[in-house]
């Protein structure tokens, strides 16, 4: 049998790594026709109805043992295995990256260039209640058996509800289903705060109808996303801050089909790209990132 230092030894002694769980355990698990009764009711359609945006820092000196923690366990036991989940992807902002980022007082990301890790997440709409008690109890386990990563800081995570789509070529080339399995060559998240709750429903409106539709045309960007975020619950993991901004704040993800740093400049900075619409939006976070290559520490050493 070929042994993998990587999980095996190596796993086990880093902080929250797998701790070679059997293939079965003491747990009590439901009777099987559970799992036939729930699969037979509720909403399964293919929207992303909600998502889950990550961004997370390692600890100085953790970058490697984080991006291996994340990557062989958490990404799979702490999200893609649980129900309702339907796509992710991960994302990383290099040195060069961080350093693109606006604005320079950020008041989501302090510093601006905090949060190197990037995680995406689409949620079958209709079914955030149903994954919030999973995510909650799994995580519960997964922190009591040692197989949570604590050397981290989580700068921005949340919970959000699908707002809108905005597609650059209309109804040719992938949908917003699609998007975290589409092979983009890069992200970028855009933080936007609006004065209050009705200044984000006009804001909102201004952007699906006016802005993004002239702001795309022509442009790398294939898609944007818009999402409005959702309070975590009250019996969150304490090591998860409590999402600010939930009645103002709109999340964009623009899904680009070049390299970020290639199309930064003419495309993310200057005054035509800030969205002066209704509602005194105000952006608090402009962060490019690139995609993970997964099973690899590409770009570790580039994070610093």
């Amino acid at each position: 049998m070929t042994r993998d230092p990587r999980t095996d030894e190596q796993a086990q002694a880093a902080p929250g790594g797998p701790r070679n769980p059997p293939a079965t355990d003491e747990h009590t698990t439901p009777n099987s026709g559970t799992y036939a009764d729930l699969a037979a009711v509720g909403p399964y359609g293919v929207r992303p109805g909600h998502a889950l945006i990550t961004m997370v820092e390692p600890h100085p000196g953790q970058e490697r043992a984080y991006n291996r923690w994340y990557e062989d366990d958490h990404y799979i036991s702490g999200a893609m295995a649980m129900p309702w989940i339907f796509a992710g992807r991960r994302w990383v902002a290099t040195r060069e990256l961080q350093l693109l980022r606006r604005p320079a007082r950020s008041a989501v990301a302090r510093p601006v260039t905090a949060g190197c890790y990037l995680s995406t997440y689409w949620i079958t709409e209709g079914r955030y209640d149903d994954h919030m008690r999973w995510t909650v109890a799994i995580n519960r386990r997964l922190n009591a058996d040692g197989r949570i990563h604590h050397a981290r800081t989580h700068v921005f995570t949340a919970f959000h509800d699908h707002a809108a789509t905005v597609y650059r070529d209309g109804d040719r080339g992938p949908r917003d289903f699609h998007a975290l399995d589409h092979p983009y060559a890069g992200l970028v998240v855009e933080i936007i705060d609006a004065a209050d709750a009705d200044g984000r429903a006009a804001l909102l409106r201004w952007l699906r109808d006016e802005w993004l539709p002239r702001r795309l045309a022509g442009s790398p960007a294939a898609m944007v996303t818009v999402f409005r975020p959702t309070p975590l619950p009250d019996d969150r993991m304490p090591y998860v801050r409590q999402v600010e901004g939930v009645d103002n704040r709109l999340t964009l993800l623009w899904f680009l089909q070049e390299d970020p740093r290639a199309c930064w400049t003419p495309w993310f900075t200057g005054p035509d790209a800030e969205p002066a619409g209704p509602g005194g939006g105000r952006v608090e976070l402009v962060a490019p990132f690139l995609p993970t290559v997964p099973g690899t520490d590409r770009y570790v050493d580039e994070l610093r």
